[in-house]
């Protein structure tokens, strides 16, 4: 192997695909709930976007040469205190523009129109009623189903557009001045609640911004086998597999691109779902005839957490000790240079790299050490979850791997709320297996964005043969989703849940109670911690 780096520094990233090929369109948000959506539903239509930040200037988004440019939602009123803006020069770029709820509010008041608090919001569906003809909106000829959420609205349209729709609630619920190139709807058309809001998007992408669909399952998959191939040329590359399917369609790429110069890594934390390590070594070693390294480290990785509740410092230290694990195995190999590694962009989102906020560090971003000998590779840090099964589908991955259910790098350290140590991820792992039987067998799993258990810090009184028992709960949460950034909590059915809790609760030493989450993300994350 080559000798380390004599001085060592801050992760280098390689291997992310080169997307100056592919027309783009930036999200500009200013705080919404949905500008992860919005991103989303611009790339199911075949055209690829980035999320920027409202405070990045007019320059800085014109060097990335967007074919267009949409405004989010906001919480904030267009005239509050240091309500967010946009820079100015953004409205003199000649890109077309596209501003929903608050980003058409924005527009209207920047450029002429009216903003007015008119005593009433607008929340939930509601009809659009079409006035005028419209580039935007196209064929309407009768009301359609839209999602409102605003409590100011729009009474004036800038000056020189056309009103194209109104609403009970919103004189303004659509505006366009297609000489300009500006267009605003009041109303979400990212929601699936609006009827016919992905037509909307499509037809200011294809049709107004003249974006090429070009941004498929298989152009992606061709440009980052690509890109890892460039970044790595004759090296050797290490994978972390966790058996997952993001770090199951890293392998698959790097396999790809470089073929026998790739080992993957399976460290098995102690932290793993029951029967999981046994389960990515049959599946990689022996179906997929992968290199495989499996490293047993329950014991370091239950030393490293001794002590430790807080959350943050459990994903920094994990992520710490994976990164050593890993630098480890390199130096019984020869000429490891490179670590892949399965990020994702909500991942980097959540972990509040630039100007994001961060909700919590992901072990793979914001939980790396700042020191590293070995440099990452992460092919999929620009893809959103339903992307990379996309890419995992298109590179022959099997569908029991594609579609599975996402877990947290960490593990079960953060479904064990407060100190981890074996007795209580034994406790977590064994109800967390019932959670999963029963929703398989329930035909759920394919509905669900995740299911599991947790077990809180805390202890319960309970009866149990006659006799009292202190001991722990046990928390089932399940969740739909489409991308992970929001969530909300699944409606199971009660005998699901009758099934689960009585399971648990005989065959889990340690639990006399379950109790189930019913809250959505945001305000809550779908992981405790």
């Amino acid at each position: 192997m080559a000798e380390p780096s004599s001085q060592r520094g801050a992760p280098e990233r390689a291997g992310a695909f080169d997307t100056s090929e592919f027309d783009r369109v930036l999200v500009v948000d200013f705080g919404a709930q949905y500008a992860q959506l919005i991103a989303r539903r611009v790339r199911e239509a075949n055209v690829y976007s980035e999320i920027v930040p409202h405070t990045t200037s007019a320059e800085e988004m014109l060097a990335r040469r967007p074919k267009g440019i949409v405004l989010s939602g906001g919480p904030s009123s267009v005239y509050a205190d240091r309500a967010p803006s946009l820079d100015p020069a953004v409205y003199e770029s000649g890109v077309p523009l596209l501003g929903i709820c608050y980003g058409a509010q924005l527009l209207a008041r920047d450029l002429g129109g009216e903003v007015a608090r008119t005593g009433s919001g607008e929340y939930g569906r509601t009809p659009a009623v079409p006035v005028a003809p419209s580039r935007l909106l196209g064929g309407w000829e009768s009301p359609s189903a839209v999602w409102m959420s605003h409590a100011d609205s729009i009474t004036r349209a800038p000056v020189g557009s056309t009103v194209t729709a109104g609403a009970p609630g919103a004189p303004v619920a659509a505006f366009e001045d297609v000489v300009r190139g500006v267009y605003g709807v009041q109303f979400h058309p990212e929601v699936v609640h609006t009827d016919r809001g992905q037509e909307v998007l499509e037809r200011f992408l294809l049709e107004v911004c003249g974006c090429r669909p070009t941004w498929t399952r298989a152009s992606v998959a061709e440009h980052a086998v690509a890109a890892v191939r460039s970044a790595v040329g004759t090296g050797r590359v290490l994978c972390a597999l966790s058996g997952g399917v993001d770090s199951a369609v890293v392998a698959a790429l790097v396999a790809r691109a470089v073929g026998d110069q790739l080992t993957c890594v399976l460290v098995d934390t102690g932290l793993m779902r029951a029967g999981e390590a046994e389960q990515v070594e049959e599946t990689f070693r022996r179906q997929f005839e992968v290199d495989l390294v499996h490293v047993r480290a329950a014991d370091r990785f239950l030393a490293a957490l001794e002590g430790v509740v807080d959350p943050e410092q459990k994903r920094k230290r994990i992520g710490e000790l994976f990164i050593r694990i890993f630098e480890e195995v390199a130096r019984d190999l020869s000429d490891v240079r490179f670590l892949a590694q399965g990020t994702l962009y909500p991942d980097v989102v959540e972990s509040g790299e630039g100007e994001a906020a961060t909700i919590k560090s992901h072990h793979n971003v914001g939980g790396l050490p700042e020191e590293m000998d070995l440099e990452l590779v992460e092919p999929l840090r620009l893809l959103f979850k339903d992307e990379v099964r996309a890419v995992g589908e298109e590179l022959g991955l099997p569908e029991e791997i594609v579609w599975r259910q996402p877990f947290p790098g960490p593990g079960l350290a953060v479904r064990v709320v407060g100190e981890v140590t074996a007795e209580r991820v034994e406790i977590v792992r064994r109800a967390d297996a019932v959670v999963l039987e029963e929703v398989r067998r329930a035909g759920l799993d394919r509905e669900l964005w995740q299911a599991f258990a947790v077990l809180p810090a805390v202890r319960s009184v309970g009866v149990m043969g006659d006799e009292r028992t202190y001991a722990y709960p046990i928390v089932v949460r399940a969740v739909t989703s489409e991308d992970a950034m929001t969530a909300d909590w699944a409606r199971l059915p009660y005998d699901v849940l009758e099934r689960i809790s009585g399971r648990i609760i005989n065959e889990v030493p340690g639990v006399n109670r379950v109790a189930y989450d019913v809250t959505s993300k945001p305000p809550g994350t779908i992981e405790w911690e």
